[in-house]
């Protein structure tokens, strides 16, 4: 099975827009359908609404995968991982992006806008979208999670 998802959802708060419209071309260009719930622009809005909406459709299983972008990755990175089933990695260098995938199978790639360029952007996605998770040990790991209990 190919590690590559069919299809992803994308959203951004106003800080990231520019690169999420870049990161969804990319996406769009290595033939995977690309749903984006927003923002839209440049204009100022408030993270939390688009974090929940992406995490949200993960944690349901509408998407097997999303992407977060906001200034720094921090808010988008929190709002994601308070939602059942998603693990959202922050990353900012393709051995974390692997690894993400390969021992955490991470579902939503977190990116900061303020904090990485595009070409890395672009190459953190690539790596994300196209790493397979490599199970195992790891998913014995990843099976205490699900039996943490909230307070």
């Amino acid at each position: 099975m190919s590690a590559k998802p069919a299809a992803v959802i994308i959203g951004s708060d106003h800080a990231a827009f520019p690169l999420k419209e870049a990161v969804k071309k990319h996406i769009g260009q290595m033939g995977i359908e690309v749903k984006d719930v927003g923002t839209f622009s440049a204009a100022s809005v408030d993270y939390p609404d688009y974090g929940i909406q992406v995490a949200g459709a993960v944690s349901s299983g509408e998407f097997q995968r999303g992407i977060l972008l906001c200034g720094t990755g921090l808010g988008m990175s929190m709002v994601a991982n308070r939602f059942p089933g998603v693990r959202a990695a922050l990353c900012a260098d393709i051995f974390s992006a692997r690894m993400s995938r390969l021992h955490n199978d991470a579902n939503i790639l977190v990116l900061g806008g303020r904090v990485i360029g595009e070409a890395l952007a672009l190459e953190l996605v690539k790596t994300f979208l196209e790493t397979a998770f490599e199970g195992g040990r790891h998913q014995a790991r990843l099976d205490k999670f699900d039996r943490i209990l909230p307070v």
